[in-house]
């Protein structure tokens, strides 16, 4: 059984950082494509950042040079570093592994 734990959500105030973490288990972690994605409300769920195996990097636009995804693989863990958060990053961070697999998401609130 394929399962993904996060971590790491919370409330913090523009400007601030937050690190979300995900660990994978009932799978070859280290084989997979793993995604960070986020909905916020009234939209629909987006891509936020990508890593391969290979460690290959993706982000959306919006995030670029602000979050860093990373890959830790001995802990089956893969992680998004979010730095100068803006208030449009309140959403809840879903973790994927290879698109087809889901955690439960955390929710990330931007606020004063």
């Amino acid at each position: 059984q394929v399962q993904l734990v996060e971590s790491g959500g919370g409330l913090v105030q523009p400007g601030g950082s937050l690190r979300l973490s995900c660990a994978a288990s009932g799978i070859s972690f280290r084989l997979n494509v793993m995604g960070w994605y986020r909905q916020a409300p009234g939209k629909e769920r987006e891509l936020v950042a990508g890593i391969t195996p290979s460690g290959r990097i993706n982000y959306a636009e919006s995030v670029k040079g602000r979050f860093t995804i990373s890959r830790d693989n001995a802990k089956n863990t893969v992680y998004l570093q979010m730095n100068s958060l803006k208030v449009e990053d309140t959403a809840v961070y879903y973790c994927s592994l290879a698109g087809g697999y889901w955690g439960q998401g955390t929710q990330v609130t931007v606020s004063s």
